[in-house]
């Protein structure tokens, strides 16, 4: 079975760090691996959305998150912000 996709737009600009607080901790390998696997399974589960997140908002203990489409994230203590060029660079 083909399946033929529409070129995805251009992301949003994604935050820079500095700008989100708890962004800085995205520099742990375990967050980059939980935000990249919470990123590649919702374009699994929705294979035709064509709307690209700025990122990821993801939990430091529990290494649950939810894609951002739309910004700034707010977030809780417990969390930080993956930015979408960190999740997949070879796409910027």
């Amino acid at each position: 079975m083909h399946s033929y996709h529409q070129p995805l737009p251009p992301a949003p600009r994604a935050p820079y760090p500095d700008e989100i607080p708890g962004a800085a901790a995205i520099f742990d390998p375990a967050l980059l691996k939980a935000a990249r696997h919470i990123y590649r399974t919702y374009y699994e589960v929705h294979p035709d959305d064509m709307q690209r997140p700025m990122g990821v908002a993801i939990n430091r203990k529990s290494r649950r998150g939810k894609l951002i489409f739309s910004g700034p994230p707010v977030l809780l203590p417990s969390e930080c912000f993956v930015p979408l060029d960190q999740i997949e660079p070879d796409i910027h």
